[in-house]
Parts: C-alpha cells; sequence; structure tokens
C-alpha cells in the first residue's frame, strides 16, 4: 500500500468517526466530492495546507493521518 492509499484511508476513517460526508468535508475544502474522494482514494496526494486543515477539521495529528505509530 503506498502512502497515498494510507493516508487515504486514514481519512475516511477520520471522516466516518466525525459523521461527516465527503461532500462536507470537500465544501470546508472548496473542493468537490469527487476531487475530496480522490485523496481518499490515494490518487492525489495532499500537500500540506491541506493536512493542516484536516487535521484540525478531524481532530488527529499527522501522526495519526500518515499511520505513524500504528
Amino acid at each position: 500500500m503506498s502512502t497515498a492509499e494510507k493516508v487515504g484511508k486514514n481519512l475516511a476513517v477520520a471522516r466516518k468517526t466525525k459523521g461527516m460526508t465527503q461532500a462536507q468535508v470537500a465544501h470546508v475544502l472548496h473542493k468537490y466530492q469527487s476531487d475530496y474522494s480522490e485523496y481518499e482514494t490515494g490518487k492525489i496526494e495532499l500537500d500540506y495546507e491541506k493536512i493542516v486543515k484536516l487535521c484540525d477539521l478531524f481532530e488527529i495529528t499527522p501522526n495519526d493521518l500518515f499511520g505513524i505509530g500504528d
């Protein structure tokens, strides 16, 4: 599994834990739902700004997002 796929899987778990839809998260990021979906599938890698914003939104650390310490 690539890093992008691992991050995407962790994003999906964090989003579902918060009870949010992909469309809701995409709105926060000012993206289309289809674009956000590609983050969760690992097709597109996150940039630093989005990592910070998503960690804040989901109340997780970058280590949680990247699966460091699992």
